[in-house]
């Protein structure tokens, strides 16, 4: 049996065209664009590509893209100003603070700083919160993708067995979360689980994300499962000095056993701009109390 690949790619580029079909009515009723305001401090290599992708696909959805690039030296009482000044400006729907920042400054303390209610990336323990209570609020872009590939593929997730492999704060817990919201039945799993393999080998739904590159094998995946693999890791390619991309599953090895499953890359990468884009439409349209069908996007 050979898995079924899951086109991360294609459902990311449907997603983010039913959101810029919809941008046109919220223009005509709010008599504005959705604004994304994103800020980049430093000069990181990766997350200077992350923002140039964002800024280009959300002005191709029809939303207005706010840059804001600060030298690597910035100050905490600098950045926390720039974001409380976006806080207040009615031109934007969405924050979203790049990470990770230069070390004189606490990631945790400007996060607390963007308004719940523009915190698009679902970072803010407000939304933290709001999530693990069954709440109206914002969750971070990469597990709600992964959740709506799951839901493309499987239809309702109730009762499924759900493992996550990784319990960081971006990914893992509130994907649990999603995932319990579900009904499935949940366990969160990481690098210093006993029986690892065990654990693994009973679900239905294997979601890895735990940054380690083709850590799980063949031989723990339960014939049929769905794997969703959230890891993105740079190992040495097959030529002297050339690299390549791999996920925290062995794909090649996965894939024969699996009933479905996700590429890197191709797979979950490509969802989480779109989401991004998803939620900031989300934000505008209650920011602006202006109606939305919520199952449109």
């Amino acid at each position: 049996m050979t898995a079924d690949i899951i086109d991360g790619k294609a459902f990311a580029a449907n997603l983010r065209a039913k959101v810029a079909a919809m941008v046109p009515a919220f223009r005509e009723k709010a008599g504005r664009a959705p604004g994304l305001a994103v800020v980049l401090v430093g000069e990181d290599p990766a997350s200077q590509v992350y923002v140039r992708n964002k800024h280009k696909t959300t002005v191709e959805a029809g939303m207005e893209s706010f840059e804001h690039r600060l030298p690597a030296d910035t100050t905490q009482d600098a950045l926390t100003a720039l974001v409380e000044q976006l806080n207040a400006d009615p031109a934007v729907d969405g924050i979203l603070v790049q990470l990770p920042l230069p070390k004189q400054i606490d990631e945790s303390a400007v996060l607390a700083t963007i308004d719940p209610d523009k915190d698009v990336d679902g970072f803010h323990v407000v939304n933290v919160g709001r999530l693990s209570t069954g709440m109206h609020g914002y969750v971070p872009c990469t597990p709600l993708g992964c959740v709506m590939l799951l839901k493309d593929r499987l239809g309702d997730l109730s009762g499924k067995d759900a493992v996550v492999i990784g319990r960081s704060n971006i990914v893992g817990k509130p994907m649990a979360q999603l995932l319990l919201a579900e009904n499935c039945t949940v366990t969160v799993a990481h690098s210093r689980t006993a029986h690892l393999p065990e654990v693994v080998r009973r679900a239905d739904i294997v979601v890895a994300a735990v940054g380690r590159p083709e850590m799980v094998k063949a031989d723990w995946i339960k014939p049929g499962a769905t794997v969703i693999d959230v890891g993105i890791n740079r190992v040495p390619g097959a030529e002297p000095g050339k690299t390549k991309l791999v996920g925290d599953v062995d794909f090649a090895e996965a894939v024969e056993v699996a009933g479905a499953i996700t590429p890197v890359p191709g797979g979950v990468g490509p969802m989480t701009i779109a989401v991004l884009l998803r939620n900031t439409l989300v934000a505008a349209h209650r920011l602006a109390d202006v109606p939305y069908d919520e199952k449109a996007i």
